[in-house]
């Protein structure tokens, strides 16, 4: 075998690799997603998928697209409600991430979302946008299957629509951050203790949102927090956790979602869940931009210091100051009689 065709084979097998994994991940964390559903069975508030399909995408490239429609095979073949209307609601799937990706393409998207233009193109371009075509197709599959309830179209391709999008918001970025996290050096013991109280006020205020206490405004305080000290490392799973916790109280009709119909609670926690991961996004990513733009100011300033250092006359001893002559030299060299 020659050198060439090892390497084909080997490229081959790694994107096979990432495929299956891309499938694999996307199936297990659809199986989570099912457990908070709200509608057939199938419709949920939060669907991570989308999330891991459109990180997927961006990493590794348009070729893993396989396995997003592999995985979403695999999720609808129990659901149903017939063979067409699960390869359409898989089409679907497989569709807004493809879409989404190539919208956040067109843009010029940086996975390291290090720019304000970076969260604002996942917001609305890969969430908002995107996920429209799975949540229409999805929808309006079932419906002509006769698998929703009477006038139940509409509050299914909410709980779709913001489900999707709300995957892309809360797990995408997750995923980015930690595609280029590292072990950090020389961190402080008071940036460790920082970041434990910061985890431990999170999951007291989850606590609190699951509660009958209506007090799901605790959350932006902490997203603030963690977008200013952490940036996109301590927002993105901020977060997450936050609208994880929402979700759990809007399920078990707890705290401000006691006493509500499913449609009111749905608008209020998409509300919220949107609202937490606009926070966290575009203020991390006003903070990092900042933080660049110092650094660079910075070392401009330092090397115009260099410059100026450089350039200046080395005459062994401090500059003269003007005027600091003797009269003498001003008089042709002889001294003034007193």
């Amino acid at each position: 075998m020659t050198v060439a065709s090892h390497d084909r084979l080997r490229r081959g097998g790694l994107r096979v690799l990432q495929i299956v994994a891309v499938a694999a991940l996307y199936y297990a964390s659809g199986k989570l997603g099912l457990l908070q559903q709200l509608v057939r069975g199938q419709v949920t508030p939060l669907w991570p998928p989308t999330g891991i399909a459109l990180a997927g995408l961006l990493l590794i490239g348009i070729r893993v697209w396989p396995g997003i429609a592999l995985g979403a095979l695999l999720i609808n073949i129990p659901l149903g409600p017939s063979t067409p209307a699960v390869l359409a609601i898989t089409t679907g799937n497989t569709l807004a991430p493809l879409i989404s990706y190539a919208l956040l393409r067109r843009t010029g998207f940086r996975t390291q979302m290090n720019r304000l233009q970076d969260a604002l193109a996942l917001v609305f371009l890969g969430a908002f946008i995107g996920m429209l075509i799975s949540a229409t197709v999805g929808s309006s599959t079932l419906h002509h299957a006769h698998a929703l309830p009477p006038g139940g179209f509409w509050l299914t391709w909410w709980v779709w629509w913001t489900g999707d999008a709300m995957g892309v918001l809360l797990v995408a970025p997750l995923l980015l951050v930690l595609r280029s996290a590292h072990s950090p050096k020389d961190t402080p013991p008071s940036r460790w203790t920082e970041a434990s109280l910061l985890v431990a006020a999170t999951i007291g205020v989850g606590l609190l949102q699951t509660s009958r206490a209506p007090l799901l405004f605790l959350g932006f305080p902490l997203l603030t927090w963690a977008a200013f000290r952490f940036q996109r490392a301590g927002a993105t799973p901020c977060a997450l956790a936050v609208s994880t916790f929402a979700i759990l109280a809007v399920t078990r009709r707890t705290g401000p979602f006691a006493s509500h119909t499913l449609i009111t609670n749905m608008i209020s926690l998409q509300a919220f869940n949107g609202a937490a991961a606009l926070t966290a996004l575009l203020l991390a990513a006003a903070i990092t931009e900042r933080n660049q733009t110092q650094e660079k100011i910075e070392q401009a300033c330092k090397r115009l210091a260099e410059m100026v250092a450089k350039t200046a006359p080395d005459t062994g001893g401090p500059p003269a100051l003007p005027g600091a002559q003797g009269d003498g030299e001003e008089n042709g060299g002889q001294s003034r009689p007193s």
